[in-house]
């Protein structure tokens, strides 16, 4: 994809204005900011963490060009000293995190970055912005993949997203979360998912026969997907049963797809339509304004369906399309730091989760302080130092697929629900922390 701009200007005009007045002040002691949500959006019991894969090379590769600071230069708000130091910059940080795919629950830090304070400051816009997004990406994914119970999930979002780039973003997070595919081809070029897709309504428009369109297209693509919805569903079904007659062994159509109507009656329909007629081969893909309620529904009404494609919905997060991620300051030159305002408390100092485990399934967090050994699995983990990714900021994204297949395993059943449950997953705060906060309060 053409570019033509960097990644540095990437971020809010109050980020710059801070680290110019840092740079005045000569403020350069290492500061620890971390990221985490302070609430679930509505109907979630649990999200999954994703984007640490852009932020890490981000972070790698962040430095401002020449017409970077030609325009910041116009804006007039800087010093020559402090732009000469932007020319400088390079980011030399550490960070920890949550591995992709990683499920999460409120006031647990993600990810924590511990660089200069200037250095640390810069990435907050685009840090926020890439994890905040996939994360609510690949759990609004999730929720539809565990809805599907073991059914192929397709990605269709991408004409309907927002942008390009979360058109990707999406095909990569459902991925993750263990989709079967999407049908863009960048992201199966980007990532190595696999794409999937055949025809629109407008193919079996452009000919003068329907029947005619579907032979043309089967004798092209001999394993292809026809859709049989353009005019009457169950006549199209017909027309692929009489084209699968009257066809050699070359034309083995893989399946047929519904996008309109009684999803539910249809597919009955059409699956004893094609098992009398012996095609018990063809399989029924589902699309049309799905979701995660509209495939739960499906399934629940026993439809003959094997596999979903999922749109609009799913690529916008149409019903939960924000989490409230805050990336805050926790340690300035080694002195833990708070916030107090109404609602928004900041625990101080650097932390840790540690996740208990019962029977198999996720039993408890508990968030305490970086240097205490509480019972449990600690989450965060180094993946970058000195601004270059360690081993496990370097993982593959089919290691993180079956990262986040086993943290879904682990989720216990209640949590794996469409509505919101009450108390909720259990996440502690430990004495210790509890105690720091006291102090500083």
């Amino acid at each position: 994809m053409s570019r033509y701009f960097t990644e540095a200007l990437f971020t809010d005009l109050y980020e710059l204005t801070m680290a110019q007045a840092y740079h005045a002040e000569a403020m350069n002691e290492p500061a620890a900011f971390e990221l985490y949500f302070r609430s679930l959006p509505e109907h979630r019991n649990f999200m999954v963490a994703a984007g640490l894969d852009d932020v890490l090379g981000y972070l790698e590769d962040l430095q401002f060009d020449q017409s970077d600071l030609d325009y910041l230069r116009t804006v007039g708000e800087f010093s020559d000293a402090f732009l000469q130091r932007l020319a400088e910059f390079r980011f030399r940080g550490q960070v920890e995190a949550v591995p992709e795919g990683t499920v999460v629950f409120p006031n647990e830090p993600l990810l924590r970055v511990v660089a200069p304070i200037l250095d640390a400051q810069v990435v907050e816009t685009f840090v926020i912005n890439q994890v905040h997004f996939q994360t609510l990406a690949a759990s609004k994914a999730a929720r539809v993949v565990l809805a599907a119970h073991g059914r192929k999930v397709v990605d269709f979002g991408s004409r309907r997203a927002h942008g390009t780039d979360a058109a990707l973003k999406v095909a990569r997070a459902a991925w993750l979360v263990g989709a079967a595919g999407t049908s863009n081809v960048l992201a199966g070029k980007l990532y190595g998912i696999p794409i999937v897709g055949t025809m629109a309504h407008s193919y079996i428009q452009a000919h003068d026969d329907e029947a005619e369109a579907f032979r043309a297209f089967a004798e092209l693509y001999p394993q292809t997907t026809l859709l049989v919805d353009t005019y009457d569903t169950l006549e199209g079904v017909r027309k692929v049963i009489d084209l699968c007659r009257r066809s050699d062994e070359d034309v083995r159509l893989r399946a047929v797809r519904l996008d309109s109507g009684d999803l539910a009656e249809l597919a009955r329909r059409t699956r004893a339509m094609l098992d009398e007629a012996g095609l018990g081969h063809i399989r029924i893909v589902a699309s049309g304004g799905l979701d995660e309620y509209k495939v739960a529904a499906l399934r629940e009404a026993g439809a003959p369906i094997d596999a979903f494609g999922v749109g609009t919905k799913m690529v916008v997060a149409a019903d939960a399309p924000h989490v409230d991620f805050a990336y805050k300051l926790v340690e300035y030159a080694g002195e833990p730091r708070t916030k107090l305002s109404t609602k928004k408390v900041l625990y101080p100092g650097r932390k840790q989760v540690f996740r208990r485990m019962a029977h198999g399934k996720f039993a408890g967090d508990t968030v305490g302080r970086d240097d205490e050994s509480l019972d449990g699995q600690p989450l965060l983990e180094p993946v970058m130092r000195d601004g270059w990714r360690l081993p496990a900021g370097n993982i593959s994204l089919a290691d993180a697929r079956e990262h986040a297949r086993e943290q879904l395993d682990r989720l216990p059943e209640a949590l794996r629900r469409l509505d919101e449950v009450a108390p909720g997953y259990p996440v502690s705060i430990s004495p210790r922390l509890e105690r720091e906060l006291r102090k500083l309060s």
